[in-house]
């Protein structure tokens, strides 16, 4: 009997050390994780024409949302809503970025971008590229997107978007650091803006 209760005492301690080490070992990946920037590199073309990288999302603070220049209501109310908050926590512009990602590159030209992102904000910079580089970056921040035929009789015709609708927001070293949800309450969008300043 004695014999038996060490060897069960001994499958208990032993059961334990691999339970903590476990615990340990989930521990350090999720910290790694967290610590490693958001997202994938990239290498896509702003609305000026010009390269820009994942680096653009480091140094600052980032607000990143994905949508689509033919967006019927979703995306200019985002954009609008988004310039409104951020001249709110950062008037001067020195201290947050924004991006729109398109998620449609096959119509949304860098020159398209700048067009309707310009006509919103002079604080946001639209994103562009090569469909293939841009479905890379849409994978890689786990952004939902999909194109749907406006007419079902004729997949090959016209189309929208579904797509994810929040703004990810990213730190200076382009973690992620939360999102605000669309139609989330403004003042609560503001107090996310403002916290994400205050961390850098």
């Amino acid at each position: 009997m004695k014999t038996f209760r060490i060897a069960v005492w001994v499958a208990v301690l032993l059961m334990a050390g691999v339970l903590g080490w476990l615990t340990l070992d989930i521990t350090k990946t999720k910290e790694i994780a967290s610590e490693a920037p958001y997202g994938v590199p990239f290498t896509l073309v702003a609305q000026d024409g010009q390269p820009i990288t994942e680096n653009a999302l480091r140094g600052k603070p980032s607000a990143v949302f994905f949508g689509f220049t033919h967006c019927p209501e979703v995306c200019p109310t985002t954009l609008f809503e988004l310039n409104g908050w951020m001249e709110k926590v950062d008037p001067d512009g020195t201290k947050l970025r924004a991006y729109f990602v398109t998620v449609d590159p096959e119509r949304d030209t860098p020159e398209l971008m700048n067009e309707y992102v310009s006509n919103v904000s002079k604080r946001i910079t639209g994103i562009s590229g090569p469909p293939d580089k841009v479905a890379e970056v849409i994978k890689g921040f786990r952004v939902y997107a999909k194109k749907v035929p406006v007419d079902e009789k004729q997949p090959n015709g016209d189309y929208t978007m579904d797509h994810t609708a929040s703004v990810f927001l990213l730190d200076s070293a382009g973690r992620f650091a939360g999102t605000i949800a669309y139609g989330e309450n403004p003042d609560t969008a503001v107090k996310k803006l403002e916290n994400l300043i205050s961390k850098g």
